[in-house]
């Protein structure tokens, strides 16, 4: 504690573009537009504010050369900050020939029993030099330190992250919740199902109202269908 960049909820973690949003832009107010700004946008916001973000620990410089094809990690930290994967591990992916790397994380992650974890980008953030790849990790069996691949995605030339950059956003996750047998149509015991099928008519007028009412009322969603966070 103290020395590498700590995990926050998300909701803390937002960004400054985000911050310095106004909800509503004035200066395009008219009858015709309303000036809402994605700030008002709930759906935007519950993504970002999901979960929680872990930084990167200390900073780190990537240098990119040869149109992605080589990419050199260095920093001044006294722990392993960046590390390679073989390419033969993702031969065939788009980015296949950029250097499969991974960014070592020091802090160890515990779930209750039957919780797991989804790593992710930090999610409408703004784009970093490298993509992430995302994953899975039973946390509630796998209590250990779980590193995050990545590919180096910036243009040619030295590119810094700095200590503190949100680097990945953690959502754990009830295990059963997330794999029910797809497919079925009821959910008789409370867990969610994919049901694929024609809407019935209650179904139908339900949808419209919905709709009808979210275009007539600014807010519909957030006042009215979002559940309390």
């Amino acid at each position: 504690m103290g020395v590498i960049a700590e995990p926050v909820p998300a909701k803390l973690a937002m960004p400054e573009w985000f911050k310095r949003l106004p909800a509503v832009d004035k200066s395009v107010v008219s009858a015709s537009n309303n000036g809402l700004t994605v700030k008002r946008c709930m759906p935007f916001l519950d993504a970002m504010t999901l979960g929680f973000i872990l930084p990167l620990a200390a900073s780190v410089r990537l240098q990119v050369t040869d149109g992605g094809q080589k990419v050199d990690a260095g920093w001044e930290f006294d722990k392993t900050m960046v590390s390679n994967h073989g390419s033969y591990q993702v031969s065939g992916h788009p980015f296949g020939k950029r250097p499969p790397m991974k960014f070592h994380n020091y802090w160890t992650i515990k779930t209750p029993p039957g919780w797991s974890c989804l790593f992710v980008a930090p999610l409408n953030r703004p784009p970093m030099p490298v993509e992430i790849i995302a994953g899975v990790v039973d946390t509630d069996s796998y209590a250990s330190l779980i590193n995050f691949p990545f590919f180096a995605t910036g243009e040619d030339g030295v590119h810094k992250l700095e200590k503190g950059t949100p680097l990945v956003q953690v959502i754990p996750f009830r295990r059963e919740d997330a794999t029910s047998p797809p497919m079925s149509v009821t959910a008789s015991d409370g867990r969610l199902r994919l049901d694929v099928r024609k809407e019935n008519n209650n179904e139908s007028e339900e949808r419209e109202v919905i709709r009808r009412n979210t275009m007539s009322i600014e807010g519909w969603y957030r006042k009215f269908s979002r559940s309390s966070r």
